[in-house]
């Protein structure tokens, strides 16, 4: 019986996507033991940050194997449980959430029994998909009338403003990039995206007076990248010291890099959080231009897989979920990689399973979890035209 179960289990299990996110971890955990390992103490065998992480990565292959067993269309029918929790996390970082010391406009931590952080956005993430694709589907023979389409656009916009009232603006970025994929997946009319473009572009001036005044550490930051000629002198040594690290040191690394653990600017602490948001620059330097392409190729593997899982979908709400949590993943890693080539201002963001980010790591398997549920369903079969039913929201006619 319990051999007929495993056997079962093991053909349903997603044997290319599973394996690629375990290598991407792997990878991840080694790269953030080098940027850390300058800093442990005597007799101390790993950072914190890497513990973390690794519990982090722990728990979330938990979930992800026991979200992957279990009918996606069930955990979707509790969806105000999922909505409910993850605004609650939410709004509870206007009044107990934390931030960096550089930050106090920022409050994106909450503070966990004094030992750790949890981010609530990288949680949100899942849940927007989740209630966002429930949105879509009850709409979507309907999606590009304009009385349906902008309460569409309201439920997109509604986390993007969330997150930036706590502070985060890189997080903003990639809940764009979901809203704006499952967008273009509803098949949303392409005059309505370049309408929104013209309207961005027009906007941009009063974003940056008024609705972004509040926030002169990230203004400063854009500047230093595009215009530093609008910054003082030390002003600008001091925003873009970072991110310049992050250039030379990956330039240092060359074709084959200098050898893992050999890093001179990664192993004497010269570039600062290069455990979390600068980890691409630890890879340059170390592993050189062989090792980001590997990097790559295996981040871009898991992403044309989980595409691949949710064009095989055997419905249209798998096959949104599949395709944000791609876009997700890509967002963030092309993101961090503009953060740490300097093409991109750096807004702290950490890169999909190789950062020391907890939340970021355990919410991904989430991710991860629920396209191997979507594959488990449509595994031996054919696509169908099936629509989701039983699932009572307020989106619906």
């Amino acid at each position: 019986m319990l051999l007929s179960k495993f056997r079962s289990f093991i053909k349903g299990t997603d044997k290319v996507l599973f394996p690629l996110c375990l290598a991407a971890s792997a990878f991840g955990a080694v790269m953030v033991y080098s940027a850390t390992l300058s800093g442990l103490k005597d007799g101390q065998v790993m950072s914190g940050d890497l513990l973390t992480m690794l519990i982090a990565i722990a728990l979330g292959i938990a979930l992800c194997i026991t979200i992957s067993v279990i009918d996606y269309k069930i955990v979707l029918r509790l969806w105000p449980v999922v909505a409910a929790v993850c605004l609650l996390l939410m709004f509870l970082l206007f009044f107990i959430g934390v931030g960096p010391d550089a930050r106090s406009d920022s409050k994106v931590w909450l503070n966990i029994a004094g030992k750790f952080t949890f981010q609530p956005s990288e949680l949100l993430k899942i849940g927007f998909i989740i209630t966002f694709a429930l949105h879509l589907d009850a709409v979507k023979e309907n999606i590009n009338r304009v009385k349906i389409l902008l309460p569409v656009i309201a439920h997109g916009l509604f986390p993007v403003a969330l997150v930036i009232l706590t502070g985060d603006l890189g997080s903003a970025l990639v809940f764009i990039a979901i809203f704006l994929t499952m967008l273009f997946m509803a098949k949303v009319k392409i005059g309505y995206f370049a309408a929104g473009g013209v309207l961005g572009l027009a906007a941009l001036p009063l974003l940056w007076t008024k609705a972004f005044s509040g926030f002169q550490m990230q203004r400063n930051r854009l500047l230093a990248v595009y215009f530093p000629q609008q910054l003082e002198e030390s002003v600008y040594k001091t925003l873009i010291y970072q991110q310049m690290q992050s250039v030379n040191a990956i330039g240092s690394g060359g074709l084959h890099g200098k050898g893992l653990f050999q890093g001179t600017y990664t192993q004497n602490g010269l570039i600062p959080v290069d455990e979390s948001d600068m980890i691409f620059a630890v890879v340059g330097e170390e592993l050189g231009l062989i090792g980001c392409v590997l990097l790559l190729l295996i981040l871009t593997a898991i992403i044309i897989r989980i595409a691949r899982v949710g064009y095989r979908s055997n419905d249209f709400i798998g096959t949104l979920i599949c395709y944000a949590v791609a876009a997700m993943i890509g967002a963030q890693a092309i993101i961090n990689i503009g953060m740490c080539l300097k093409l991109l201002p750096c807004i702290g963001i950490t890169f999909p399973f190789m950062s020391a980010g907890g939340s970021s790591n355990l919410c991904i398997y989430i991710g991860i979890g629920f396209i191997m549920s979507i594959y488990r369903s449509s595994v031996d079969r054919a696509p169908v035209n099936f629509r989701l039913s039983r699932i009572r929201t307020p989106f619906s006619d």
